[in-house]
């Protein structure tokens, strides 16, 4: 138990080394399921481009999505921008920072899937076989513009009677995977290149500002986080003396089952210590109104 109670304390403490593993499990996530997901193109002229840039970018969004709900750093940073003033001043360079580094990890896993779906092609053939020239391509002449546009639509669907052996389809197909691996792997090189230039140009800049706004925003996590567990112990021995207060007309049958009520009245005092004085409903609804509305100054 104690193991698991370290454990779990390091994660509290190290919320950025829990955030860049849940990204980095977002991120494998995302590559199982598309290689789990079954494409299935309708092969419609009207209906391929929906279909195909709906599965690489619809699924893209929720996990974005996703990695903002899990990121907890996101409800902090919200509660920090839009509390009151009060005696403490809001750093927008703080709010910044923790906004930049919540989008950055929320971005790895969308990223992930676009770069997959690019890289194996299917979603960009089904999604721009209608919209190539059919000029390039031998086997689309003698035939009306409205039978180019349903045999063109119908390049993902190597089942189709008409499709199957139809040398045609196969030079679109390589046409347009060759664009998509293409895109993605330009994608991957750029951001490649961005991290590259990130990591070891920052040392070249003024740190300063950087330092102070990294320190504040880890400040304001913790001090939520201890804010809560506060909250929680206080609430704990709250309810604890609000029992005993409704056990007290109990007292002759606790002494029947040989309860030690000296020891008992010591750790009530001691309770009564823990909190502080605040043992009354509209006292702790004052308190947290006056953290919210007028946080102390640092």
């Amino acid at each position: 138990m104690d193991r698991f109670k370290m454990i779990f304390q390091y994660f509290q403490s190290n919320s950025e080394s829990v955030m860049n593993g849940i990204c980095g499990l977002l991120a494998l996530a995302s590559v199982k399921m598309y290689t789990t997901f079954e494409f299935s193109c309708p092969c419609l002229p009207h209906y391929n481009m929906a279909y195909g840039l709906g599965i690489m970018f619809i699924p893209a969004f929720a996990l974005f999505l996703c990695g903002l709900i899990l990121n907890r750093q996101s409800l902090v940073m919200l509660e920090e921008w839009k509390r009151p003033l009060g005696r403490r001043k809001k750093d927008l360079a703080i709010i910044r920072y923790m906004c930049s580094s919540i989008i950055q990890r929320a971005m790895v896993a969308p990223v992930v899937w676009i770069i997959v779906a690019l890289l194996d092609g299917k979603c960009l053939i089904c999604a721009f076989s209608s919209s190539v020239d059919p000029e390039k391509f031998v086997g689309f002449e003698n035939i009306s513009t409205l039978q180019v546009q349903q045999l063109l639509a119908k390049v993902s669907c190597k089942d189709d009677e008409l499709m199957r052996n139809n040398t045609s389809r196969k030079a679109v197909s390589r046409y347009l995977r060759c664009w998509s691996q293409a895109l993605g792997w330009s994608i991957l090189l750029i951001l490649i290149i961005a991290a590259f230039l990130a990591r070891w140009l920052r040392p070249c800049f003024n740190q300063t500002t950087l330092l102070q706004a990294r320190h504040w925003s880890n400040y304001i996590d913790i001090e939520q986080k201890i804010f809560e567990e506060t909250c929680c112990e206080h609430s704990r021995l709250f309810a604890h003396k609000c029992i005993l207060h409704f056990f007290k007309s109990m007292r002759q049958e606790i002494q029947l089952h040989s309860f030690n009520l000296s020891k008992e009245g010591g750790g009530a005092e001691e309770e009564e210590d823990l909190l502080h004085g605040i043992t009354d409903q509209d006292q702790v609804n004052k308190l947290l109104k006056m953290w919210y509305y007028e946080k102390p100054p640092l």
